[in-house]
């Protein structure tokens, strides 16, 4: 690269010249992390930018330039591992070294909703009774004393109901 236009400054000619060693420099300093050719790029324009009078030594300028970039790029990583971090352990629970996400993937929920429609439309089946014992029990938790109470029947009606509506759930939507 000694053919260099007048028209370039003395830093973007340093650049230009010395463009290997700055990929090297961000190498041996990052440990070959894959973001080198991004800081070689953002140094660019860096040089770009720089609007200053003619620089007295332009190389040492360059690897400057260079260091304050990937200083600044590894705080910046580091204040993104802290939010990560944050967020992770409000929103997260560990078991071990694993996460635990409280919500299911987009399969999952899919799965879930898809089975909860067949469930709804296997009660449906049921009759108006059988499903006002079921859904008084499974769903609002009430013990089979409270529901015979509550619908003015016997317990073994209830225990019965409550048999029948899980063989046909069982039947329609597995287990």
């Amino acid at each position: 690269m000694k053919d260099i236009s007048p028209d370039l400054s003395s830093l973007a000619s340093a650049y230009l010249e010395r463009r290997d060693d700055m990929r090297r420099f961000f190498s041996a300093r990052l440990g070959g992390r894959g973001d080198v050719e991004d800081l070689v790029q953002d140094l660019y324009l860096k040089v770009q930018a720089v609007t200053e009078a003619p620089i007295e030594n332009p190389p040492a300028y360059l690897y400057r330039l260079a260091s304050n970039l990937m200083l600044d790029r590894l705080r910046q990583a580091k204040r993104s591992g802290a939010r990560e971090t944050e967020w992770r352990r409000t929103h997260h629970a560990s078991v071990g070294a694993l996460d635990v996400s409280d919500t299911p993937d987009a399969e999952s929920a899919v799965i879930a909703r898809q089975r909860l429609e067949k469930l709804s439309s296997a009660l449906e089946a049921l009759a108006p009774l059988t499903q006002r014992v079921f859904r008084l029990h499974k769903f609002e938790g009430l013990t089979h004393a409270q529901t015979a109470e509550r619908l003015g029947i016997s317990r073994s009606a209830v225990e019965k109901h409550v048999s029948l509506a899980l063989g046909h759930l069982v039947t329609k939507v597995g287990r």
